[in-house]
């Protein structure tokens, strides 16, 4: 017997959460019961499509709603997700968990009261490069990211550390999995009040390095990863879910080769890269329907509020340096 679906929310329904909407709508152990919205037309274009109901109030949705995504500005995280926790729901908040530390720990205590989950919305976590990489990735030395994107007013409520570079910062702790010893930062802002491009460089207690950079003033769209580590180099692409593999074992071989003179050097086409199959699919999806699987099966999100919570403090350690660099 089939257990019956999650009942499922989402306040805000902007440029991200009328996503949200769309796959609860088609997710088979959810049912979109319905949506908080302060923009009339909004509310009104989602609940046709979706045939769903909008609330006229936060607490009329928590108490029709098992669980919620919030996707309302970062600035209001905290705001909406208390509330509801305390109504008994489980929420999926999308990233950054909250706008301080502070508040972060407000929603992580409400919900260990509640007893709800709370799932951050790391949507990277969820993507099929990050399944591949979690596999292939045992020991990384040195990892460098890349993620550019064009200039657009949503999100600048933040800056671009805590609006783009979180995600890396998220990937890097999961993958490096080491304490952090030092950050360095710089960033510069341009077109908003706070940093539009960012730069730092971790270190870890066991030796790593990762090279994170951000900007939001960007002509194309970036999310690249590469992991060097004693045994391999993996070069990714985030937004197209492609990349490829160097084994120091396939470069032994390599080496051989050009000893007895089977290949030539500099022959591109002679270097051993392995491309990488990736079965390719929409990140966000993979994660809401984690999501709804955890609240069915009252078990631990992948991405819960801890972890959440320290990409956050990170993040938030790279936009202080920068703010204090600004001052002097």
């Amino acid at each position: 017997m089939s257990s019956p679906r999650i009942r499922c929310g989402v306040a805000g329904v902007g440029s991200l959460g009328q996503h949200h909407a769309r796959i609860y709508a088609s997710l088979p152990g959810a049912e979109l019961t319905g949506i908080f919205e302060s923009d009339d037309k909004r509310a009104a274009e989602i609940c046709a499509r979706h045939n769903c109901r909008r609330f006229a109030t936060l607490a009329e949705l928590g108490a029709a709603c098992q669980a919620v995504s919030v996707v309302v500005p970062t600035d209001r995280h905290a705001e909406v997700a208390l509330p509801l926790l305390a109504q008994g729901c489980h929420l999926l908040i999308e990233k950054p968990l909250c706008a301080s530390l502070e508040e972060a720990e407000q929603v992580l205590a409400a919900a260990q009261k509640a007893g709800r989950l709370v799932q951050v919305g790391h949507v990277e976590h969820f993507n099929p490069v990050m399944t591949f990489l979690e596999k292939a990735v045992s020991h990384p030395q040195y990892i460098t990211s890349e993620r550019l994107a064009p200039y657009q007013v949503r999100g600048t409520e933040v800056g671009v550390v805590l609006d783009l570079m979180i995600h890396d910062i998220g990937i890097v702790l999961a993958l490096v999995k080491s304490p952090i010893r030092r950050i360095d930062s710089v960033g510069l802002s341009v077109l908003s009040k706070t940093e539009d491009i960012a730069n730092a460089r971790l270190e870890f207690e066991n030796g790593a390095v990762a090279n994170l950079s951000a900007s939001r003033l960007s002509l194309k769209k970036c999310r690249e990863i590469r992991v060097f580590q004693d045994n391999a180099y993996l070069s990714l692409d985030f937004m197209n879910q492609t990349g490829h593999l160097v084994k120091k074992s396939d470069l032994v071989a390599y080496g051989l080769k050009l000893k007895v003179g089977l290949a030539k050097a500099g022959d591109a086409s002679s270097v051993p890269v392995t491309e990488i199959p990736i079965e390719k699919g929409e990140p966000l999806a993979i994660e809401l329907a984690h999501f709804v699987d955890s609240v069915t099966r009252a078990q631990q999100p992948k991405v819960g509020a801890s972890l959440g919570k320290s990409a956050l403090e990170v993040a938030i350690t790279i936009t202080e340096q920068i703010r204090q660099a600004g001052r002097k």
